[in-house]
């Protein structure tokens, strides 16, 4: 692993009254003005500057003053769980008076408005039927949809292929010819603009002249998790989102089932960060996704009764124990099948697969292997009638959904249907076609990636002086952000001295750390390491990477490192 600092532009902006910690911080992570750090509502971009906004609106209102029956199809996903969640929610709030969703079942189905969804969804006899979190390639659903008389709004964020399908109004800040700045909302978050323009609509007609207008802002618990789940980079705009929606979350105003969830995995609701959503929370929700039916993950959302959320969070954090076993036996087969190449003459694109392997947990599993081995990967499982469906996930510098767009250039007929974004894909294609697939995949990443880009590295912020320890700057950088991707929690390197190790759990490394000088003792947590490698060894002094926490333990706060790389000195 190599540890680099993270590059600073030549001259650092001015961001108003702000410790030179954080400026640097922030600098380093794109932020150029002072207005980038307000996280109120109202710097969000306007919705009136996404394509298509009018024409949804229209229909909206329609459905709503002629009491249509709407139907909303969603994705199997956190975000497709959360977006499905505040489509239903907001759209009564806004008066509907008839809402409803509808999941595909990944295994039955797959993914998106197919015709065969489509045909499940006429027996609820919808009128308006509402995509979110996908449809933007669903040529095929789209048209037996208004084949069989439907209205239908397409609301996304993938990127759309070279044709788009042909319904009555599509949100997508991705589609062609849409000049809304932020290319990076989430499938929750564009539901959640659709909503913000429709209320405004209805304002304008004079709906709230005798009322308060609806709060769609108790939403935003749902939109910050699908958002952080989802791994969209938080530019600008999702970070404003997703402060909100912490806000809520930590001032106790999240809905039951997210309170639940939380209770279940023993997470204190005032102490959240972003980082939580995206490992505590997202999880646990995409659980039921992966292994069963998302409805579930959707009704505890939905759920307005506490004990009945209870119960459901409970079976989620049962679906993701399940789920966690099923991919460690996945990890370890994969493993076994690169074990004995030599990392000179691994393929630059992994494609790994296991006639046994679950469709749901592939995705995860490409994402291990991805950290482990610094290259794009591509996990197959076998989805029935010889075809394979595959979870792919990138590397920085390979947008992994174009390098589909190649292959499938170059070789028409291999490549059955393909969708996604820069560091996430999916695939299907049939079993016989996967060695020549796995050829033209490491192909594509070789002529643009070098050996050098396939090597592990460690962006951090440099060094923290002694005097910066301290509780005082680890809650300013708790609070400095939400992070996550493209805006990362700060990481820090520096040498210390081991005084003490212990191992914890099955995986886990304990440490006592002394400064260099000696004069400061803290206390370390290092994740998922090897065991073997740390329980018997000698080590005097150790150079690591890790963020700047704190530990709560009796009611006292503690200065404690959250360890990211660890190695002998």
């Amino acid at each position: 692993m190599r540890i680099e600092p993270r590059p600073l532009p030549a001259t650092l902006p001015f961001l108003g009254d702000l410790p030179p910690l954080l400026t640097r911080l922030y600098a380093a992570r794109g932020v150029v003005s002072e207005d980038e750090l307000d996280k109120s509502l109202a710097r969000l971009i306007p919705f009136q500057q996404l394509k298509g906004i009018d024409a949804a609106v229209d229909l909206l209102v329609t459905a709503l003053e002629q009491r249509q029956r709407i139907l909303i199809v969603g994705d199997f996903d956190a975000d497709g769980a959360t977006a499905s969640t505040v489509g239903v929610l907001g759209l009564r709030l806004l008066g509907a008076a008839h809402v409803d969703y509808l999941v595909p079942n990944r295994f039955e189905y797959g993914y998106g408005l197919t015709p065969e969804i489509v045909a499940v969804a006429l027996q609820r006899e919808p009128q308006l039927l509402i995509t979110v979190d996908n449809g933007i390639s669903s040529i095929e659903g789209v048209q037996a949809a208004k084949a069989a008389g439907l209205k239908v709004l397409v609301t996304d964020h993938h990127l759309p292929g070279s044709e788009l399908p042909e319904a009555d109004a599509i949100v997508n800040p991705n589609q062609p010819g849409c000049e809304f700045p932020s290319k990076a909302l989430a499938g929750v978050g564009v539901i959640f603009y659709v909503l913000m323009a429709l209320r405004a609509r209805l304002r304008g007609l004079g709906r709230y002249a005798s009322a308060p207008q609806p709060n769609i802002g108790e939403l935003l618990d749902l939109v910050a998790l699908g958002s952080v789940a989802d791994v969209v980079p938080l530019d600008a705009n999702n970070r404003i989102l997703v402060h909100q929606g912490l806000e809520r979350i930590r001032a106790g105003r999240a809905r039951p089932g997210l309170k639940a969830i939380l209770e279940v995995a023993k997470r204190d609701h005032s102490r959240l960060t972003s980082t939580d959503l995206g490992f505590i929370l997202g999880p646990r929700l995409n659980a039921a996704g992966r292994l069963d039916d998302m409805s579930l993950g959707i009704e505890c959302l939905l759920c307005e009764d506490p004990a009945l959320a209870l119960e459901m969070a409970s079976q989620l954090d049962d679906m993701n124990k399940d789920r966690k076993s099923i991919e460690q036996g996945m990890q370890r087969e994969a493993l076994a099948q690169l074990k004995d190449l030599p990392l000179e003459s691994m393929p630059f694109g992994l494609c790994l697969f296991e006639p046994d392997w679950h469709q749901g947990v592939i995705g995860i599993l490409a994402s291990r292997m991805k950290e482990r081995y610094h290259r794009p990967t591509i996990a197959f499982a076998d989805a029935g009638d010889g075809m394979l469906k595959g979870s792919g996930r990138s590397v920085p510098g390979f947008h992994i959904r174009d390098a589909l767009s190649v292959v499938a250039a170059q070789h028409p007929e291999l490549i059955g249907k393909y969708g996604g974004h820069a560091m996430a894909a999916g695939l299907s294609l049939a079993q016989e076609n996967l060695p020549l697939f796995a050829e033209a995949f490491d192909a594509e990443v070789r002529r643009q990636l070098s050996e050098d880009d396939l090597t592990g590295r460690l962006q951090t912020d440099g060094s923290l002086a002694l005097e910066e320890f301290n509780l005082e700057l680890a809650r300013a950088l708790r609070n400095a952000g939400p992070w996550g991707q493209h805006f990362p929690e700060p990481l820090f390197h520096g040498v210390f001295q081991l005084v003490e190790k212990r191992i914890v759990g099955e995986r886990h490394l304990k440490v006592v750390l002394k400064s260099e000088c000696g004069s400061l003792k803290l206390d370390g947590i290092a994740f998922g390491i090897d065991p073997e490698l740390w329980s018997n060894a000698r080590v005097d002094w150790v150079e690591l990477a890790y963020k700047l926490d704190l530990n709560e333990f009796r009611g006292k706060e503690s200065v404690q490192l959250m360890i990211a790389h660890i190695e002998p000195r």
